[in-house]
């Protein structure tokens, strides 16, 4: 009843009391938003780069992201600049991790927006994981990882001394509060479990993520935070079918809003206060997906990230 409650406290939430235009100014401030070149993480880059961050838009076309760079720059008078990402690859994840400490010394604010959603159940990563925990959870780990001495150098740098990770979830968390660690890479039950519980379980895995990153760098200055930015019309839903995208498409909103959230999260002088929150549309704190806060699940989870990756 918790659950159902919550998501429909989420889904039909009341007008935002902030919006992007309420930003400061960003000047000086680095940026990554992955998933960058479309649809929530496009936003986002669009009102980052009003506000004068440097923008990085990490995606994994090179087509598509030097398309919406230049529509953006039209739109904002801003460049962003393509970083190439394809966060099902791990050693792709290294070499655009190494990519960009080429071009800087730190990071402001890393968005691990990017992500993917019930595709074909036999689509795997490169490396053989499950596509959807292996892009959305295990790349953003790693891609993040690597990226943490620039996120301390940024929080050095910064004058409230706090640089941000901003993780991008979904409602979906709720709804699958465990992870099954035997559906993670091929196999029976991964097949059983099918292509909607997947995405599910990869949005809880973001929470639990966010929760023990908070735990471990909170005291080191980076913030934390995972987030469920509404259910937003994007490219997203692009594998869904049937009756399923029927229903879906009743209750999405504009994806305008989809990038007000992490905004928030990610630029407001009150999100140096929100290391280990959970946030909800729009721009509210929220209840944490049952269990997510569990120090012994997220350093379960956070052993078994760092296993699939020392070897990259």
């Amino acid at each position: 009843m918790g659950s159902l409650f919550s998501f429909i406290n989420q889904t039909y939430p009341p007008k935002s009391h902030w919006t992007a235009n309420d930003m400061p100014d960003l000047t000086g401030k680095v940026v990554i938003v992955t998933g960058g070149n479309s649809g929530i993480g496009k936003e986002t880059c669009k009102a980052l780069l009003s506000k004068n961050a440097k923008v990085y838009m990490a995606a994994r076309s090179k087509a598509k992201a030097e398309a919406a760079i230049s529509q953006l720059k039209e739109e904002t008078g801003k460049e962003a600049i393509l970083l190439q990402l394809d966060l099902a690859n791990l050693a792709a994840v290294k070499r655009a991790a190494e990519e960009f400490k080429k071009h800087e010394t730190k990071l402001d604010v890393l968005f691990n927006n990017g992500g993917i959603m019930a595709p074909p159940i036999e689509v795997l990563t490169d490396d053989g994981y499950d596509v959807q925990f292996g892009t959305n959870v295990l790349g953003h780990f790693y891609f993040t990882r690597l990226l943490i001495p620039l996120l301390l150098a940024g929080a050095r740098e910064s004058p409230d001394k706090k640089a941000r990770v901003v993780n991008t979830s979904s409602s979906g968390a709720m709804f699958h509060p465990h992870i099954d660690w035997d559906t993670l890479a091929e196999g029976p039950a991964r097949t059983k479990k099918g292509t909607q519980g997947l995405y599910m379980q990869s949005k809880y895995g973001n929470v639990v993520f966010a929760q023990e990153l908070a735990r471990k760098y909170g005291n080191e200055g980076i913030v934390s935070t995972s987030l469920n930015p509404g259910n937003i019309k994007t490219d997203l839903q692009r594998n869904l079918q049937g009756l399923t995208s029927a229903m879906v498409n009743l209750i999405l909103q504009p994806v305008e809003m989809g990038a007000v959230t992490q905004l928030w999260a990610g630029t407001s002088p009150e999100g140096v206060d929100f290391n280990g929150k959970y946030l909800i549309p729009w721009a509210r704190i929220g209840p944490m997906p049952y269990g997510a806060e569990d120090p012994v699940v997220g350093q379960k989870l956070w052993d078994w990230l760092e296993e699939q990756v020392k070897a990259v």
